[in-house]
């Protein structure tokens, strides 16, 4: 039995789709934390998760650089990841000024909004090494764009010609299964944090089967030892 799983953030925490490659069995759950995901009884042999993994310590990733290229239209959606002194801040203004010391410019709300989530991931991959095996960083969009032979994809997930969208992509590969899971969704989760983690498990198979590659093509690594990479 091989199970891998896709993950996205949502307000409960973790919005986590498993899929056993052998039965081709889906399922999906929320939980608290990634030791959670990582240490359930049904241990994923792939986390495809979206969140930043490896951080600069100044400067932009190339793999956000290349993701933002490369899903064109929808480029806004791949947030710079913020850098890694900044995880050391316990408030927004404390990181922005962080940011501004060693950059000359400040943090956007929206990178500091993940920073939480950042800091979890880091935390447990630093402190078990053999996760970073396990641990993979997606982004859905362009998960959404190579499951959609590249073309680019028209609307928001946030609305609902977005959702329609991608709902039709993921019928191909799982039927109605994500339309399942939306119908109710679970618990504290939003429309497009579940359609996310549907995307992240797609590329959670690519990298078991190893026909998934990376952006950039020979990823550089932070100053923990972190891959910059962002697998598709």
């Amino acid at each position: 039995m091989t199970i891998v799983c896709g993950v996205d953030g949502c307000r409960a925490g973790w919005i986590v789709v498993f899929h056993d490659l052998g039965s081709s069995l889906l399922w999906w759950k929320t939980f608290r934390s990634l030791r959670q995901i990582a240490s359930n009884p049904n241990a994923p042999t792939v986390i495809a998760i979206d969140v930043p993994i490896g951080l600069p310590n100044t400067g932009a990733r190339k793999c956000d650089l290349l993701a933002r290229q490369l899903i064109g239209p929808r480029r806004s959606s791949v947030f710079p990841a913020p850098i890694r002194p900044v995880l050391a801040a316990s408030t927004y203004g404390e990181a922005g000024e962080m940011r501004r010391r060693i950059e000359g410019k400040g943090l956007s709300i929206q990178a500091w909004a993940i920073v939480p989530k950042i800091r979890e991931v880091d935390t447990e991959l630093r402190s078990t090494p053999l996760l970073r095996q396990v641990v993979r960083e997606v982004h859905p969009e362009v998960c959404f764009l190579e499951m959609n032979g590249k073309t680019h994809l028209r609307y928001s997930k946030k609305n609902r010609a977005g959702r329609e969208e991608r709902l039709l992509i993921l019928r191909t590969a799982f039927g109605t299964a994500p339309t399942i899971a939306l119908t109710p969704r679970p618990d504290g989760c939003e429309p497009d944090d579940v359609l996310d983690a549907f995307s992240a498990v797609w590329t959670a198979a690519r990298i078991s089967s190893g026909t998934a590659y990376t952006l950039p093509g020979s990823p550089s690594r932070d100053s923990c030892d972190l891959p910059m990479e962002i697998v598709v």
